[in-house]
């Protein structure tokens, strides 16, 4: 088995960044993942005692539909995020400092409108992770599960609708099932599987258009009796892997 696609998210629901290789430390995540959030103004997110939150507190496309049309990119040596609009409009901040992060909110919420609830704060809290899981986790998937799906399904269904971190190939179709529990050699790092992962309607959200054009959660059951993509681990050795480097199931 090999990696075939390593991915970031820097913003909790804004764009995906392809990457060819990660660092990943024991106990965390894919640097930059989900460092940063836009917590909607009833969120109960203290930056001061940072805690797990679900995701309706943030924005986020299961709530959020529009903001796949919002394209962002984050530099991680200088703090710039930049964020564009269909419409040409776009914020580059340095959400590094508290001043860029108060300007990116502000534009973000006028960009969400209606659906942005009182005063929306951008969050950033060094070494918290904004991720759907309260333990900081890295997600993979089997790209032939999603082949599977799409097959049982009759349509393509981007990969970017599940918005893993990394996608693999060379195993059998919902192999990864069996491995919850088990331990992975991922390049120079080893991580613990913990669990399957469950969608949400995020993924009925399609990343190219921000339309909901399809339904995942309801084909998954439909095909499969369940609506778990993926699978989420916890990494117990630091190390680095790359596009390309082989992935091992280790012993028992």
């Amino acid at each position: 088995m090999r990696i075939e696609y390593l991915y970031r998210f820097p913003v909790k629901g804004l764009t995906a960044e392809a990457l060819e290789a990660a660092e990943v430390a024991e106990g965390g995540t894919i640097p930059w993942d989900r460092a940063f959030a836009l917590a909607q103004g009833d969120a109960a997110f203290d930056p001061a005692r940072p805690g797990w939150l679900p995701k309706r507190n943030f924005m986020c496309l299961m709530a959020n539909a529009r903001i796949a049309a919002l394209r962002s990119s984050f530099d991680p040596r200088t703090g710039a995020l930049s964020v564009r609009a269909p419409d040409g409009a776009a914020s580059v901040e340095n959400v590094l400092t508290e001043a860029g992060r108060e300007r990116m909110g502000r534009f973000l919420a006028g960009f969400m409108g209606e659906e942005a609830r009182g005063t929306p704060r951008f969050l950033h809290v060094p070494g918290h992770s904004f991720s759907d899981e309260a333990d900081k986790v890295v997600s993979l998937i089997n790209l032939a599960s999603l082949r599977d799906f799409e097959a049982k399904v009759g349509a393509r269904r981007h990969r970017r609708r599940f918005r893993a971190n990394v996608w693999f190939n060379g195993a059998a179709p919902w192999a990864e099932f069996d491995w919850v529990g088990r331990e992975l050699q991922l390049g120079g790092a080893t991580l613990r599987v913990v669990k399957r992962i469950p969608r949400c309607r995020a993924t009925e959200v399609n990343p190219e258009t921000a339309e909901r054009d399809a339904d995942p959660l309801a084909e998954l059951r439909a095909h499969y009796g369940h609506v778990d993509l993926g699978i989420y681990a916890e990494v117990v050795e630091g190390g680095r892997f790359a596009v390309g480097d082989a992935i091992e199931v280790l012993p028992e």
